[in-house]
This record gives C-alpha cells, structure tokens and sequence, in this order.
C-alpha cells in the first residue's frame, strides 16, 4: 500500500515540476532552467544526505554495472524533455504521453530481462493496458 502512496505522490510531484519548470524556462531559457533544476536538486540531495544517511560516495562508485551510474545525466535530459513537451503540449498531454512511454519502456525492460531486472513472461493483460492507455490519450486529445 505504501507503495502505492508514493507513486502516486510521485506522479502528483512530476506534473508540478515540469509546470514549474516550463515557467522557469519562460522566463531564462532552456539549459538556463535545466541547470537550475538539476542544482536545486543536488542542493537538496546533500541536505538529505548530511542529515539522514551519511552512506560514503566510495559505495556508490563501487556499483556495477558502471552504466547505472547514468541515472543523473539522464535526469538532465528528462527535465529537458519533460519541458519542450509541456510547452508544446500542454501539461495534461505532455504527462500522458510521458506515462505511457513509461509504461512501454518498463513492461520492455521487464518482458527482456534488460538491466539485470527479472525476466517477466508475456502478458497480453498487459500489453491490452498499454493499448487502452494509448486509446485513452486518443479519446483526451479530441
């Protein structure tokens, strides 16, 4: 149940932020507000780790696969498209959009096993959401 309450939180959280974000980029421009994002956050991401955890960086670069280690510099580029779509879009369907190339790219991820996660057997219950998601976004953009 919790974790249902976060990612819903979550989901709330990201539609706020590419909001906010488009408007910081209004009024700079768009490396400008990406920069600013992504610093606010490692401002925050410090505080935290000064006050709750304290876990040594050396573990972190300790990780393998290396390439996990993208996680920030895609973030970058998530902020980057999360606000070209919302100004192109609007918020409501630059965030389906965005949800459903999420849910894609995750039951991809799982059906092939890729990044060291668990394999998933085929499911046409799930491609089925996928297509009604898809069909649901139609339906909201006439």
């Amino acid at each position: 149940m919790i974790g249902f309450l976060i990612a819903l939180l979550s989901g709330a959280l990201m539609s706020v932020q590419g909001v906010f974000n488009t408007k910081v980029t209004e009024g700079s421009s768009l490396w400008a507000a990406n920069v600013f994002v992504q610093f606010t956050a490692f401002l925050v991401c410090i505080a935290a780790w000064l006050f709750v955890d304290r876990t040594s960086f050396k573990e972190v670069l300790s990780v393998e696969p290396k390439y996990v280690l993208l996680g920030g510099a895609i973030g970058a580029f998530i902020t980057l498209t999360v606000i070209k779509s919302m100004d192109s879009l609007g918020p409501a369907k630059a965030v389906m959009l965005i949800v459903i190339a999420q849910l894609i790219v995750a039951y991809l991820i799982e059906l092939f096993g890729l990044f060291g996660v668990e394999k998933e057997p085929f499911s046409w219950k799930k491609v089925i959401g996928a297509l009604m998601a898809i069909a649901g976004f139609i339906v909201f953009k006439i």
